[in-house]
């Protein structure tokens, strides 16, 4: 999670913006996590950063055989000017 909150908010950066207001993840089928448990990680690990805040859109993958199943792939983030 703490490589996820980092990319974001180097994304906030790059793009000159206050913050993230909006995260859009993508679960893999094998990545062990539930939208319910991936949102009380990131919860639990954005306070304080420029991803506090951002409302989450998960969509969880349910093909094992896709290449990526074991990963959580940040897709989007809508950031505040």
């Amino acid at each position: 999670m703490n490589d996820l909150i980092a990319k974001i908010e180097a994304l906030v950066k790059e793009n000159n913006a206050r913050r993230a207001v909006s995260v859009d993840v993508w679960l893999g089928a094998l990545s062990h996590m539930s939208p319910d448990h991936f949102t009380e990680h990131y919860e639990e690990s954005s306070p304080g950063t420029l991803a506090e805040g951002a409302s989450l859109k998960i969509e969880l993958s349910e093909d094992i055989n896709d290449p990526n199943a074991q990963q959580i792939l940040l897709r989007n983030i809508e950031v505040e000017d």
